[in-house]
């Protein structure tokens, strides 16, 4: 089967109106086309049933002019009448044809063309919806990287990594769990020496984080990397054995000397995001219809495929695979109608456009399989 591919920038708007309410029922451009598919099969129909009835006119015509033969002289203004039958037989029969043909293809382009202009109104609808969905979790990741940016520069963490005593780690402990208590999108906030030890966290009685070594964790390592405070560190979707391997997202940022962006490192800061109350809200409350969500499944993706949202609840466990997959994901934003899982299915997509510093790189899928 082959893909179609589109950009929905140079498709038609949806307008709010691939659905819209009639008399007492749901007016759709795939309801159209079936109507005329229903109305070319009537008009086949009607066609054939004339042309079976001209067959018999024909056949009678036939009959007539060979009983007006048979009776000579007094059969000759009747014969008169059958041959007019079997010139008019002729004509019915010409036209009859020739309206099957262009009724045919009149009605064969119109199906087409709502066909397709409903391809176009699903697939710009779809990818738009796609869009928000990145766009909210850019934005709200954003405020995450900035939180952890900020709070790097606490006094009561630098103080705590500055002096190593168990009076600081104490006191920066309950300074985190204050945090935490206001900011509860996250699991916990948790405090790294320059070794990867974690020496405090915000919620020392849910999460027995301290003593962990993290030197070996993305996070860790990519806020080590950084080259001053104005940079961030971060781990993807992952279950994290800092908060009993809860699905989460970590957010790091170098603590440094005297809370200056360019002093001297002194351990690392991170956050623990609560990830799937985000991203299965956003996935899971897209406003499309009851009847639609028996055939979508709505996901947020890496570049490799890896569902890290899911609709269907199947984060970490499934990598999206189509015909047509990098073609589509290389656009800012789009569809293409292809084959999924062997089925036909509109699939909608955009990509991560970021958001003032920041920017995912993930990309948002919403996959709609197609009826009929």
């Amino acid at each position: 089967m082959s893909n179609v591919l589109l950009n929905s920038n140079n498709s038609i708007s949806s307008q709010d109106a691939q659905t819209t309410k009639g008399k007492g029922s749901t007016f759709t451009l795939e309801r159209v086309a079936e109507l005329s598919e229903i109305l070319a099969s009537k008009v086949e129909s009607a066609i054939s049933e004339i042309e079976r009835l001209n067959g018999q006119t024909h056949m009678i015509a036939i009959n007539a002019r060979i009983e007006a033969s048979r009776a000579g002289m007094a059969g000759k203004a009747f014969s008169v009448v059958a041959e007019q039958m079997n010139d008019l037989s002729g004509k019915i029969g010409i036209v009859s044809k020739k309206m099957r043909n262009e009724s045919r293809d009149s009605i064969d382009e119109l199906g087409n063309m709502i066909k397709t202009q409903a391809t176009n109104v699903r697939g710009t609808r779809l990818s738009d919806l796609a869009l928000t969905n990145i766009d909210l979790i850019d934005r709200n990741l954003y405020e995450r990287s900035c939180d952890v940016r900020w709070w790097a520069t606490d006094d009561s963490i630098i103080n705590a990594l500055s002096t190593n005593t168990k009076e600081a780690y104490g006191f920066v402990s309950k300074r985190m769990g204050i945090i935490l208590n206001s900011y509860t999108v996250y699991f916990d906030l948790v405090l790294c020496d320059i070794g990867g030890n974690v020496v405090a966290n915000g919620k020392p009685d849910t999460y027995k984080s301290v003593g962990m070594n993290m030197k070996n964790t993305e996070w860790f390592i990519s806020a080590m990397k950084t080259s001053s405070g104005k940079e961030f560190g971060f781990q993807t979707v992952s279950k994290c054995a800092l908060v009993n391997n809860e699905l989460s997202l970590v957010f790091s940022c170098t603590v440094r000397e005297h809370g200056d962006q360019n002093g001297a490192v002194l351990g690392v800061l991170g956050v623990v995001f609560r990830w799937q109350d985000l991203a299965q809200k956003i996935v899971k409350g897209v406003p499309i219809s009851d009847e639609e969500k028996d055939r979508t499944r709505i996901c947020i993706v890496d570049e490799n495929g890896l569902l890290l949202a899911d609709s269907k609840d199947l984060m970490l466990e499934e990598t999206i695979e189509f015909l047509g997959k990098n073609e589509l994901f290389s656009q800012k934003k789009g569809y293409m109608v292809s084959e999924y899982k062997n089925e036909k299915c509109c699939l909608a997509h955009a990509s991560s456009q970021g958001y003032e510093t920041y920017a995912s790189n993930w990309h948002s899928l919403i996959i709609q399989k197609l009826q009929g």
